[in-house]
């Protein structure tokens, strides 16, 4: 395992704005064999990090490092990569100009490529927005892209699930420190409002009625609570301007807006030539099976593998859902890994 800083210099936006000496970081696993055929990109997903990908990374697992060479790269605004909190001004705090998954996307592809050298991918899965982000990448570079694996994430993002992180946006900058963003100490009464909205969405009904939120990540809670401290300890540790920069890029997801498809939906679904497995939660709040439904029909060599879960969002999250969840989803990259 080894994690590195990729240098993309001035990096030219979608929006045509330019981040002054941009950069990526990044985590692998395994070793590129001689052939540069056993490549996999799994990139991180809202406010996720590359140490929380390795829940789904082991000897054994579909991802294992020991027969396949996996790249995280980290998502512009996490706080590793180009960030709000790490970009000087005039794109620092509030001030940091909006990322689209494909800019995410072109830079993973040129770490790839000019550091890596890779010419193929076996795989690129995600899960969240990382999942929106395999999307991009099988649009964009299907020369490239052997096979992707979408989990509980869209092509493109739907009017309510926009909605939903418009009101987590609003009760975070409701506080009354967060000064615009420029804000001198953390917005906590606003952070904590934001991951309380955010967690009663992130399993399902039927997952908080059997009480599923008091046994997650290998943790018992004893009251809501506590999982609700829980929540707040996973989105407390990002400054807050990055959590609102990655929810922008999350808003703005649309496969279709690129020069190559031109706002066609069906165009850029289509062009994802390479077999995929789409696997949404089937009690997933934010991305549900219905909208993958619809773009599955319009991809030519895809298939709907819905989890069968009632953890909702969560079914996807390596290391927070349970054993069945993540062989559920093992069980589908290794089909794929297999088919490559």
């Amino acid at each position: 395992m080894a994690t590195g800083q990729f240098e993309l210099g001035d990096f030219m936006l979608q929006s045509g704005e330019v981040i002054r000496g941009a950069y990526i970081s990044y985590e692998t696993h395994g070793e590129l064999n001689s052939e540069g055929s056993n490549a996999i990109v799994y990139p991180t997903w809202y406010s996720g990090l590359h140490e929380d990908n390795r829940g789904a990374i082991a000897p054994g697992k579909a991802l294992d490092p020991e027969r396949h060479f996996i790249v995280v790269p980290d998502m512009f605004g996490n706080g590793l990569s180009s960030s709000p909190s790490n970009t000087p001004a005039p794109h620092d705090c509030s001030r940091f100009p909006l990322v689209t998954p494909y800019d995410n996307v072109i830079a993973q592809q040129r770490l790839c490529s000019e550091l890596f050298e890779l010419r193929q991918l076996k795989l690129v899965v995600g899960f969240s927005m990382s999942a929106q982000q395999a999307f991009h990448w099988g649009a964009l570079f299907p020369e490239m892209v052997r096979s992707i694996a979408p989990i509980c994430g869209s092509s493109k993002t739907s009017t309510h699930n926009w909605l939903f992180l418009e009101g987590v946006k609003r009760a975070l900058i409701a506080d009354q420190n967060f000064a615009n963003g420029d804000y001198v100490e953390p917005p906590d009464a606003g952070l904590r409002a934001f991951s309380t909205v955010y967690a009663s969405w992130a399993l399902s009904q039927a997952g908080y009625r059997e009480g599923v939120h008091l046994r997650v990540a290998g943790q018992h809670f004893e009251s809501m609570a506590d999982y609700l401290d829980f929540f707040h300890s996973l989105f407390s540790r990002h400054d807050a301007n990055n959590l609102l920069a990655m929810l922008a890029t999350w808003q703005a997801a649309d496969v279709s807006n690129h020069a190559k498809f031109a706002g066609d939906w069906a165009g850029a679904l289509s062009a994802i030539q390479c077999p995929a497995i789409v696997m949404p939660s089937k009690t997933d709040l934010y991305f549900p099976p219905e909208d993958n439904e619809i773009e599955v029909s319009m991809m030519p060599n895809a298939e709907l593998r819905v989890i069968p879960s009632i953890h909702g969002h969560g079914a996807g999250f390596p290391g927070l859902s349970t054993p069945q969840d993540n062989e559920f989803i093992d069980d589908a990259l290794r089909e794929l890994l297999a088919a490559g």
